[in-house]
């Protein structure tokens, strides 16, 4: 056998190849973050020269056009007037830049060209991170500020930065969207459809979920001395450190519903729970809640238990907001995990 071809060499070229791999992935996103620093500094140079310049109707429309002529001519494509409107709006959606801000080498001008649409301040912080944090893509990030996600949350999250714990309203929603499932808006669909399906797209459930979950079981058996029960999906989330439990209801929330799931978190603490865990959380999934109930139950006292809303189409704005001004019309002080 030639000596350039014995079987130890694969690994000497492989790590060839890896070393070499790894600086086109850390040039290409170099590249990126260098062109994204641009984009704000020639949105600052437009916003500067448009403040500075003739005091005249329309003088801004006349030097963007005329700055996108010419740099189409030097540099080609990517200079279009609607770009450059875009580079403008990024300076003035983030003006800190200069002043400390730092741009997140994971996001590329996709991530930011949609944040610097939301409206809401901490809102586009939060999508800032979280889409830096946990990876999303262009298409991920899209979808979750069209479903409201930083809205749906049920408390604004912590400064991370901040000592303590993470509390589970920080990371828990309501309403959820499945959208992804695909299922009919009627409640034609089986609680163990809702299931399967569930389970076929578990991939984006854990994404709509949010930070920290991962999946332990389905029809999950606890067995007393008489019985047996099935809890219908069961998660561990490593941020809470604790078990959750997820209950599925096709139907309105029931005062039967909410004392099921009780008795399941209560169960599960006493026989699953292992001793560095904090205390199991129970979640009842379900097409739709009854306030008077969620009000006058356990729900409003028992900081383990929620009630959520699943919605399987992505909301309007009108109907999030629907949905956000029912929710808050129950929150009173000193309630606890319900609504």
């Amino acid at each position: 056998m030639n000596e350039l071809q014995k079987p130890s060499d694969d690994a000497f070229f492989g790590s060839v190849r890896e070393i070499l791999a790894e600086a086109r992935r850390k040039t290409a996103t170099s590249i990126n973050l260098f062109m994204v620093e641009a984009y704000w500094r020639v949105g600052q140079q437009i916003v500067e020269q448009e403040q500075s310049g003739v005091a005249r109707a329309g003088y801004g429309q006349e030097l963007i056009k005329e700055l996108s002529r010419r740099l189409g001519d030097e540099f080609g494509k990517g200079f279009s007037v609607s770009n450059l409107k875009n580079f403008r709006q990024f300076y003035l959606t983030f003006p800190d830049l200069q002043k400390g801000y730092t741009l997140r080498s994971e996001l590329g001008w996709s991530h930011y060209r949609l944040i610097m649409r939301v409206e809401d301040a901490d809102a586009r912080s939060y999508y800032l991170n979280e889409a830096a944090e946990q990876g999303w893509t262009t298409r991920q990030l899209e979808r979750n500020i069209r479903s409201g996600w930083h809205q749906r949350l049920l408390k604004a999250p912590e400064n991370t930065a901040a000592a303590g714990p993470v509390s589970p309203q920080a990371i828990l929603k309501d309403p959820y969207v499945l959208e992804f499932l695909g299922l009919p808006e009627n409640r034609s669909t089986r609680e163990r459809q809702l299931e399967a399906a569930l389970i076929d797209n578990l991939q984006e459930f854990l994404l709509e979920l949010g930070k920290g979950f991962s999946f332990v079981a389905r029809q999950f058996r606890l067995s007393s001395e008489t019985a047996h029960f099935y809890i219908d999906l069961v998660f561990y989330n490593y941020l809470l450190k604790c078990f959750v439990l997820i209950d599925l209801k096709m139907e309105k929330l029931t005062h039967q519903d909410i004392g099921q799931m009780d008795m399941y978190v209560r169960m599960f603490d006493d026989l699953k729970r292992g001793p560095d865990d904090n205390p199991t959380l129970g979640i009842i999934l379900c097409a739709d809640k009854d306030e008077t109930i969620v009000r006058y139950s356990v729900l409003n006292d028992n900081a383990n238990l929620f009630a959520a809303k699943y919605l399987s189409v992505l909301p309007s704005e009108e109907q999030l907001a629907r949905e956000l001004d029912a929710r808050h019309v129950l929150d009173v002080p000193g309630d606890g995990g319900g609504e």
